[in-house]
């Protein structure tokens, strides 16, 4: 297996909301990562094609779309908590099946306004 050392000294980034990534602290020292074999043949593809300068593009790479996947994991947390706590509190509209037609009529005249106002 090979491995990539990668070192965060000197950068100090912001916290994620609900996701305590430490990166407002320096590492003391680097990091090494155990890559599969297909893992660093992936990487030394990327890097021979241009796609990567270096091989620790990859892992910083990586690090973001998970840092971008756990943002969005976050953020849909948060809003299935108010959603819960809307419902808890009823604050919520029951459709009925009487009902139906008129919100089908509403979405359709927001959709209708929404169209035109984009082509305005």
């Amino acid at each position: 297996m090979g491995t990539v050392s990668t070192s965060a000294e000197g950068r100090n980034r912001p916290a994620i909301r609900g996701l305590d990534t430490g990166a407002a602290q320096p590492y003391a020292e680097p990091m090494e990562v155990e890559l599969t074999p297909d893992q660093e043949a992936f990487i030394k593809q990327a890097v021979e094609s241009g796609r990567l300068k270096r091989r620790e593009d990859a892992i910083r790479e990586a690090l973001l779309l998970w840092e971008e996947r756990e943002r969005s994991r976050t953020e849909l947390l948060a809003a299935l908590d108010e959603a819960e706590a809307d419902l808890q509190a009823g604050r919520y509209t029951d459709y009925t099946s009487e009902k139906l037609p008129a919100l089908a009529d509403d979405m359709k005249r927001e959709a209708r306004l929404q169209r035109n106002h984009e082509r305005s």
